[in-house]
């Protein structure tokens, strides 16, 4: 199982960078227990704050079904996946029943929720977010280990294909993220970067709130 997620040593104080192996298991214990779903009536959309696991798609998908007007995702934050399988299964079905994501003011994505970010058919960023990519780790190795023609590699560049990417551009994109910061860092896209592959694609002006 692939992990791409911001660690949390990397955010909390350096004391607390001398965890145990137990301590960095039983974290993703916890991860994995938690609900990052949830539905707001006021807004009307599902809201998505927290690290993707292995119950999020089943989570989401229950959401979805009693609500099956609602097509905007609104997230808080998001640092990423502990399940990589899972995440691209969550986000291709997003992208393909057509949702669409919007990152909420003061938000984050991080590395497997950059990835889902994308999935969204409109992709609306609002003021003072921050978007992160690294390389993903499988608890022994790291992305950069292996040549580039791995297969290992080519999961995430067919989803950046299946999102409307170019072949050249999701190669390059993917590339991009994994040689931008290790496993254990980040690094957070810049303006350019950003504008350089679409992250954010707004739905035309006219278009109402009823028709996405």
């Amino acid at each position: 199982m692939k992990i791409r997620f911001l660690m949390l040593a990397m955010v909390l104080p350096l004391m607390f960078l001398a965890c145990s192996d137990d301590s960095e298991d039983n974290e993703i214990k916890e991860l994995e227990k938690a609900t990052v779903f949830s539905y707001n009536t006021n807004a009307q959309a599902i809201y998505l704050d927290g690290v993707i696991n292995s119950k999020a798609f089943d989570d989401f998908t229950a959401i979805a079904e009693k609500n099956p007007d609602t097509k905007w995702i609104h997230i808080v934050n998001c640092d990423g996946s502990i399940n990589d399988d899972v995440n691209l299964k969550l986000s291709d079905y997003v992208h393909k029943n057509g949702f669409h994501t919007r990152l909420l003011k003061d938000g984050m994505v991080a590395s497997g929720g950059t990835d889902f970010f994308l999935s969204g058919n409109y992709r609306i960023m609002e003021s003072n977010v921050k978007l992160g990519v690294h390389s993903w780790s499988d608890g022994k190795q790291v992305a950069t280990d292996f040549p580039k023609d791995h297969k290992y590699h080519q999961p995430y560049i067919n989803y950046y294909i299946s999102i409307g990417m170019t072949k050249d551009l999701a190669e390059d994109f993917y590339f991009f993220t994994i040689n931008s910061a290790t496993a254990d860092g980040i690094h957070w896209m810049t303006q350019s970067e950003l504008e350089k592959y679409n992250f954010e694609n707004k739905p035309p002006q006219d278009l109402t709130k009823s028709q996405i």
